[in-house]
């Protein structure tokens, strides 16, 4: 490429990211909080390239340059054009430009052990009735904290079903230490009043209560608690589909 082609293509990028920061988009890639990072990037891209047009508009030509295509010399002097294979670089522009991925779902989650760890520690919760909570913080508070700041409280819970090999459901929310290549998942098994027909996909808000019951994640052996049932119903899919 030349330089007036790379500027377009740093333009395009650039354009790319700036309207994926604007947008809800950039949460099927990154976590929410590298917005503003995401932001101060597309701004840095557009202004490389426009950097890069006013540069090559301001200095003087030379024949070889001004040519339509140019060329390369080896050491013995015979011209070899630049590859033209280099402009696949720009495919996954439009890629950015023109597919958006989904979330991942219970496909990468029935083939990833739960990423459930160990809280540092378990603030104090409010007193809403019923409490709303993540699918981490619940799970880490019914694994870790055995269910003692929670009690016999209500707790309401939103994420994706994933059926396990047997069928058996789980509520499921993928987590992101960064970005979307290393969302990892954790699950929340159900019980109680369990809806008799669940989708995988599925976008529910459960309401129940804390229960002892755990089992082991099949794939690493990692515990995933329950929650007890007493009313489900779908919900849309949030925008953002990932915690943190």
């Amino acid at each position: 490429m030349n330089r007036q082609a790379q500027a377009v293509v740093l333009f395009l990028i650039g354009g790319a990211v700036l309207r994926a920061g604007l947008t809800d988009l950039y949460l099927r890639y990154v976590k929410a909080g590298l917005r503003p990072l995401l932001l101060v990037a597309g701004v840095v891209l557009i202004v490389a390239a426009i950097a890069t047009v006013w540069y090559e508009l301001r200095r003087p030509r030379t024949d070889h340059e001004s040519r339509p295509e140019r060329e390369l010399h080896d050491e013995h002097g015979h011209a070899h054009r630049e590859p033209r294979i280099s402009w696949l670089l720009v495919l996954p522009l439009f890629a950015l430009i023109l597919v958006a991925p989904p979330a991942l779902g219970s496909y990468s989650a029935l083939r990833t052990g739960t990423a459930l760890q160990e809280p540092l520690a378990f603030p104090a919760l409010p007193a809403d009735d019923p409490l709303r909570l993540g699918v981490v913080d619940y799970a880490g508070r019914a694994a870790y904290d055995h269910g003692h700041s929670l009690g016999d409280r209500r707790i309401k819970i939103t994420g994706f079903i994933t059926l396990d090999r047997g069928g058996a459901p789980y509520l499921t929310r993928m987590v992101l230490n960064c970005c979307a290549a290393d969302a990892q998942p954790v699950k929340v098994g159900l019980s109680g009043e369990v809806p008799p027909v669940l989708q995988p996909d599925t976008w529910v808000e459960v309401t129940g209560t804390y229960t002892g019951k755990q089992t082991k994640d099949p794939v690493n052996d990692g515990v995933i608690p329950f929650i007890d049932i007493s009313r489900a119903r779908p919900v849309p899919a949030p925008a953002d589909q990932y915690e943190d």
